[in-house]
């Protein structure tokens, strides 16, 4: 696979712009080409690590995100905005300048050891994966997991990065102390189209091979099929639900591609590279499940879509999910999800006083 090209959309947040090109311009000599985009990681310093959300959409309230941009280059993540923040751009700046939190773990005790925290679902992440590449090295997820462990915490975890086997037994000790399950992200059953679009990501079936580890391991895991690319990735959903319902999968979770702000240039511009026969098709497709717009940010509506085409696209889903015997929303082992109770936490503070307890 050749080398990415930087090529970010203009920030909206900055004063000036670079735009490179990929050839010679016989026009304007002077024209930078696009040079190679190396890995650049930096540090974050922050202060606090709990992210909170106030999302109708979302079934979580409380996310840690170790990292920031994501090494995988999927050209669809929504995440990608968030980096103009930075002053870094979202396109192959969101792949290659990446970010890490090295105090990430001690952070998350101090959050814990604060009365206001209640215990509450944690989930990793809520924006970019926890077990991208650069985890293999820091360790920051598995750092913060020990933590969750020590404190009894509530865990769920998103990913679509095999990587997670390697924490299997620490997540195994921590089942037997709190709620944890695991969602593995397979959008594409079509390899040639995962690897188009989501270019450094383990193949399909590899991801398939994961949930069938982690059920083994008696761990609750869950499909998310998203996101669902209308006119591409739709017509993959049957097969990824049966193959994970057959390796071990007992839910499954699905959202419409949503391309919001700076990821939409991103996104066609990517699809009409890899797969120009696609194309037209597909940015179609997104129109006619966005209103004739490529996104829309109402919420109840951002993740699902309208019209036709996008009630028949979820309408199959459900039907094969519930056919299958896979729950169909975001829940934990105890069925808890978006609007419901959660059930009492098991979040307990550590005893550090030296004392034997009496009980318990």
């Amino acid at each position: 696979m050749r080398p990415l090209p930087i090529a970010n959309p203009v920030n909206r947040w900055a004063s000036t712009a670079v735009e490179f090109i990929d050839a010679p311009d016989p026009d304007d000599p002077d024209r930078p080409l696009a040079p190679t985009a190396r890995l650049h990681v930096y540090e974050d310093t922050t202060r606090e690590i709990l992210s909170k959300n106030n999302s109708p959409d979302i079934p979580f309230t409380w996310s840690v995100n170790p990292y920031r941009g994501c090494f995988h280059a999927c050209a669809y993540c929504y995440a990608r905005p968030t980096h103009e923040y930075l002053s870094f751009g979202a396109g192959t700046d969101f792949d290659r300048k990446l970010v890490i939190k090295p105090a990430a773990a001690s952070l998350l005790r101090e959050a814990f050891d604060r009365p206001s925290w209640k215990g509450d679902l944690l989930v990793f992440s809520g924006v970019t994966d926890c077990y991208q590449p650069l985890e293999a090295t820091h360790r920051l997820t598995r750092a913060c997991l020990e933590v969750c462990r020590d404190y009894r915490q509530p865990v769920g975890i998103i990913t679509k990065s095999p990587l997670v086997e390697r924490d299997i037994e620490l997540l195994v000790e921590l089942a037997s102390r709190a709620s944890v399950h695991v969602s593995v992200s397979v959008p594409f059953w079509n390899a040639e189209h995962a690897r188009a679009i989501e270019p450094y990501v383990a193949t399909p079936k590899r991801r398939i091979r994961t949930i069938e580890r982690l059920a083994k391991a008696g761990l609750e895991v869950g499909v998310n099929v998203a996101p669902v690319i209308p006119g591409l990735s739709d017509e993959d959903m049957g097969d990824i639900l049966v193959a994970a319902k057959d390796a071990g999968a007992t839910w499954a979770g699905t959202v419409l591609l949503r391309l919001p702000l700076s990821v939409a240039p991103v996104f066609e511009e990517r699809l009409r590279e890899a797969l120009p026969l696609r194309a037209d098709r597909v940015m179609r497709r997104i129109r006619e499940t966005r209103g004739g717009n490529t996104y829309d940010s109402t919420w109840g509506v951002r993740g699902r879509g309208e019209g036709a085409y996008a009630e028949a696209t979820f309408g199959l889903f459900e039907r094969t999910a519930k056919r299958l015997g896979l729950r169909t929303r975001w829940q934990g082992p105890t069925g808890e999800g978006a609007g419901e109770a959660r059930p009492e936490t098991t979040f307990t503070r550590p005893d550090r006083s030296g004392q034997m307890k009496l009980f318990g």
